[in-house]
């Protein structure tokens, strides 16, 4: 099993930055790929981004490209997603999850295996 608690959430205005953590742990050797996802009120569950550990690969919604980051520390078994120029319409619960190897596409949610509990970003205009 692998667990995972995200972190750094909170309400920010437009234009501002967060930078959201998850912490894995357990067994994470066997899991070759984090993701954050979100979930705004009545929609559904939507990718955002996803990385490998050794972050050699990494993908993006076209709707946060060029303003979130998202990086992985091995040695931390910690991956973050660093938001800048937060936009209302980014509003939403955001969960962290662990992809194995052999799950395809990384934009897909069911190619992921564990999921934390998620943490809300609100973003006022």
């Amino acid at each position: 099993q692998v667990q995972l608690v995200e972190s750094g959430g909170g309400l920010v205005q437009a234009g501002d930055s967060l930078r959201l953590s998850c912490a894995a742990s357990g067994r994470t050797s066997s899991t070759y790929a984090m993701g954050w996802f979100r979930q705004a009120p009545g929609k559904e569950r939507e990718f955002v981004a996803a990385i490998s550990w050794s972050g050699g690969t990494a993908y993006y919604a076209d709707s946060v490209k060029g303003r979130f980051t998202i990086l992985a520390d091995r040695a931390k078994n910690t991956v973050h997603l660093q938001m800048t120029s937060l936009k209302p319409e980014d509003t939403a619960v955001y969960y962290c999850a662990a992809k194995p190897y052999y799950q395809t596409p990384w934009t897909r949610r069911e190619s992921y295996m564990y999921w934390g509990q998620g943490t809300q970003v609100t973003v006022s205009s």
